[in-house]
């Protein structure tokens, strides 16, 4: 009987999103997935001191509860979607135990995590045409003036829908659901050749 398991991200077939990094052209153009992270959807009342409490316990931060923020913790970002609800990930991969840590923290309150770790992965565009490459299907202002480090909000790119996250340095970050990846990974790489980053050729 055949037992064993194995990881497979959804861009598996999609070169060019790994080769991007290894390039001198990375600096106007970067393109890399960050798989394998541990994601959970966390619901919950952000108003209430004990539930704040018990996610700075195990997590190192309080949810965010300004709309279209993000709090980091020890290990975690928490990234607000709605007045009620966060998205929770690893800022490394992990095996998927978010969902395992908190339910006993959040034992008594009326709140609820998910994993979702299998269901989606994340794109890390870099480099000064990042925001550029993104504009071509994403209706959000990304002007660094309005959207910057700390920020995230969910849009779509093209057809799939996404949450984006405003990174350091002018980069973003783009979450997407598994079953939209390769077709949002393609569209990325196709708008990226316009800068004439070699693996995107």
């Amino acid at each position: 009987m055949w037992t064993e398991t194995y990881l497979e991200s959804p861009l598996k077939g999609l070169g060019p999103v790994y080769r991007t990094a290894e390039t001198a052209d990375s600096q106007r153009l970067g393109l890399i997935e960050r798989p394998f992270l541990d994601l959970a959807v966390l619901r919950g009342n952000a108003r209430s001191p004990d539930f704040a409490k018990a996610l700075e316990r195990a997590l190192g931060t309080a949810p965010p509860l300004a709309p279209n923020t993000v709090a980091h913790g020890h290990r975690h970002l928490l990234a607000w979607m709605g007045p009620d609800e966060w998205w929770v990930q690893s800022l490394a991969p992990a095996r998927p135990a978010l969902e395992q840590a908190l339910r006993p923290a959040l034992q008594g309150l009326s709140a609820c995590v998910v994993d979702v770790s299998s269901g989606y992965t994340v794109l890390e565009l870099s480099g000064e045409h990042a925001r550029d490459v993104l504009a071509k299907g994403c209706p959000l202002d990304l002007h660094p003036r309005v959207f910057g480090p700390g920020q995230c909000a969910q849009s779509h790119y093209f057809k799939a829908g996404v949450m984006v996250r405003a990174l350091d340095e002018g980069g973003v970050e783009v979450v997407v659901r598994r079953s939209f990846a390769d077709y949002v990974g393609r569209m990325l790489l196709e708008a990226g050749r316009e800068f004439q980053v070699g693996p995107f050729e």
